[in-house]
């Protein structure tokens, strides 16, 4: 299976071609760009196609992540991800950052548990457990930093993520700053297109909102 991994879930924006087959990631593309994924997310997609020398007719899934993550990113890559695979007629997947995370943590401290904590900014964590296997336990929240230590105190595993240091004491599992593209399309060709359908993940709402009292009446 050829995967076509995509992500903007964060200040990076990237896209990678993968083998599922040879578990091989055949071109990637991408950068920390901070903002302007719209403008930009196309062109590493164009990128990671030609550094993998394969057509776009090639692609037999496309994965996204989901969020957690910038509120305009997401929108972006779900919005890519889902266009892309109406135009092609194939499957598209949702991967959460917090399970990429997880999976890196998993690699770097293998057959123990994981508890993924991003710092979510205003004392707030966004994060979720997994155990040795990689399956979630939880359900992924928004949680005040104070709220989240108790909830987590006996937590037996490692602790992973920007928002680690907030909940504990115990020197972190190191993960990339930038999502790690990578294991976004590992865990999109095992995902079920059927319960995986790509869909933002927004844990809390967005930080712009309307004003009130400054609407126009309509004629």
């Amino acid at each position: 299976m050829i995967v076509l991994a995509i992500d903007t879930s964060g200040s990076g924006c990237s896209a990678a071609i993968y083998d599922s087959g040879s578990d091989a990631v055949l071109g990637q593309s991408g950068a920390d760009i901070g903002r302007g994924h719209a403008e930009r997310l196309m062109e590493f997609v164009d990128a990671a196609l030609a550094s993998a020398d394969r057509p776009i007719g090639d692609i037999d899934r496309i994965a996204v992540t989901i969020g957690p993550g910038s509120f305009t990113g997401i929108r972006v890559g779900v919005a890519t991800a889902r266009g892309l695979a109406l135009a092609l007629g194939k499957p598209a997947v949702g991967i959460s950052s917090l399970h990429v995370l997880a999976e890196e943590a998993r690699a770097a401290a293998p057959g123990k548990a994981v508890l993924v904590a991003i710092d979510a900014k205003r004392d707030e964590v966004y994060l979720q457990a997994f155990d040795a296997a990689g399956h979630a336990v939880t359900e992924p929240e928004a949680l005040p930093v104070i709220t989240a230590r108790d909830r987590f105190a006996g937590f037996e595993g490692c602790v992973a993520g920007s928002g680690a240091e907030l909940l504990t004491s115990v020197t972190p599992v190191k993960t990339a700053e930038l999502v790690d593209i990578a294991v976004v399309a590992r865990l999109g060709a095992s995902a079920d297109p059927a319960s995986a359908k790509p869909k933002p993940l927004y844990l809390r709402g967005p930080d712009a909102k309307p004003q009130a009292g400054f609407a126009v009446t309509r004629a």
